[in-house]
């Protein structure tokens, strides 16, 4: 029979402004494993499955964003599978692709890149949902080491081909300048319920998810707005219910141009795009 899949809030596509379009769209695809959908001399989509989850725009006057400035700390592209993790780790020993980091969350295993122009990039797969542990309704994400081989293990005979079918990007962490602001905006406007604290970090998500969206002033402290025109976050989508988008923009005093968008800008001028979902029909 048909059914009607309840639309869940997510991040959609993310935009950076780079000084070198070829450089960096090699590298998200070369290095990163996204697959080039459209493209030109100004702008080039990258995603999976025809959807774009990361747009770059060229802009060769841009000036370089500073890493201690607020904005991007990284996108996070969240594989499906463990399995996918393996091959996408076993591509990046025999491609020699910097890793400049490797984490056991938890909740999940990560690898940290960065992109030719300094944006932060993490590749993750999620554990297994029952096994994420939660106290007082926040959930414990530890910075172990990350174990490769069993990773590897799990990837069996498997080859890498690029981001593979249900491929997302499964959250966004900013640096900013501090957190009061950054959590009266992202879970007082927004609607995100802080799931996890760090010393200078704060974790929000929907849904029962470890983490959507994060902040932190590690490299940012006393930030002020940011100036541009910069390389660095440009957009980021969030992609929320519809009938959520009329209550963010009344708790924003923003006003709501389209019943179907809602652009935002964060206490230190980066722009969100909230976009309502629409629910999937599904056969069972």
């Amino acid at each position: 029979m048909n059914t009607v899949q309840q639309a869940k809030t997510g991040i959609g596509k993310v935009t950076l402004t780079v000084n070198d379009l070829d450089r960096v769209s090699a590298f998200y695809q070369n290095a990163v494993g996204l697959h080039q959908l459209r493209g030109d001399a100004s702008t080039v989509e990258l995603g999976v499955e025809g959807r774009t989850l990361l747009e770059l725009r060229r802009d060769a006057a841009a000036r370089r964003r500073s890493p201690r400035e607020a904005g991007l700390f990284h996108t996070a592209f969240l594989l499906p599978t463990r399995a996918d993790l393996g091959q996408w780790i076993k591509h990046a020993m025999a491609s020699q692709t910097p890793v400049v980091g490797a984490s056991d969350h938890g909740v999940s295993e990560a690898l940290y890149l960065s992109d030719p122009e300094g944006n932060g990039v993490e590749i993750y797969a999620d554990r297994p949902v029952l096994t994420w542990q939660w106290k007082d309704g926040l959930v414990t994400m530890p910075s172990d080491p990350l174990d490769i081989q069993p990773i590897i293990a799990a990837s069996g005979s498997g080859e890498w081909r690029g981001f593979p079918e249900g491929s997302i990007v499964g959250h966004m962490h900013l640096q900013v300048g501090a957190l009061p602001p950054a959590e009266a905006f992202y879970r007082d406007v927004l609607g995100f319920e802080v799931t996890s604290r760090y010393p200078g970090g704060t974790f929000y998500a929907t849904n029962g998810y470890h983490h959507h969206l994060a902040t932190n002033t590690w490299n940012s402290r006393g930030a002020t707005a940011r100036t541009y025109p910069s390389t660095g976050l440009a957009n980021f989508e969030i992609v929320s219910p519809a009938e959520a988008l009329e209550t963010i923009a009344a708790r924003a005093a923003s006003r709501q141009e389209r019943s179907d968008t809602l652009v935002l800008v964060d206490p230190w001028g980066t722009e969100i795009t909230v976009t309502a979902a629409t629910p999937k029909n599904t056969e069972e």
